[in-house]
């Protein structure tokens, strides 16, 4: 990244701390670690919070040629820049909130990918845009979300059949991912109290 690209992100991330979450983009290994579910068997991958495009292109690297990429980033600035800058016919940039995304992705999804800072979205609306990702999310698929901390966690716990994080100490500042999954058969209906199994394992 050029000096004068590295201001303008910066600026554009303290400004914009809504839409981002940070001020200092994310190393190479969370990226890689965020999008480590994607295989050659995916298809449909949702990105909450494309930014500049740093964690997109690590999506569209692992997608297959017929894969396909919504991504969703409320900035229009951010929209307009990932246009101009990555020229790839599997991705579509959508300038709408998270929130929303079920208004353009129609068919069943096999990754979400989330930078989206949930610290700073309210509460019924992190729930929301949870809930509809599970009910989107293919069977024994993940959703992946790359937060500064394990405030939210739970979360996920609470809707998700099987959760795990890791961490990356490296980044500035650190960085928890978490690993959400949707098996086969909901743990709710098993016939039993349902049952979170958390695995924390660090990096």
């Amino acid at each position: 990244m050029s000096k004068s690209n590295f201001f303008k992100t910066l600026i554009n991330f303290t400004k914009n701390l809504k839409t981002t979450g940070a001020v200092y983009k994310t190393n190479k290994k969370v990226e890689r670690d965020l999008c480590s579910k994607i295989d050659e068997s995916t298809k449909v991958v949702v990105e909450f919070g494309t930014g500049y495009g740093n964690v997109t292109l690590e999506i569209l690297k692992k997608l297959p040629d017929n894969g396909k990429l919504y991504s969703f980033e409320v900035n229009e600035e951010f929209v307009k820049t990932v246009k101009q800058n990555i020229q790839d016919p599997r991705l579509v940039v959508i300038n709408d909130t998270a929130q929303n995304f079920d208004k353009y992705v129609k068919e069943k999804v096999d990754c979400f990918i989330s930078t989206i800072p949930f610290t700073l979205i309210p509460k019924e609306i992190c729930i929301e845009i949870i809930q509809k990702s599970y009910a989107a999310l293919r069977a024994d698929r993940y959703f992946c979300k790359a937060q500064y901390s394990k405030l939210h966690f739970k979360k996920f716990t609470a809707i998700f059949d099987y959760c795990s994080s890791s961490s990356v100490l490296d980044n500035l500042p650190p960085v928890y991912i978490y690993y959400c999954k949707k098996t086969k058969i909901p743990n709710r209906l098993k016939g039993k109290k349902k049952k979170r199994l958390l695995v924390l394992t660090k990096k």
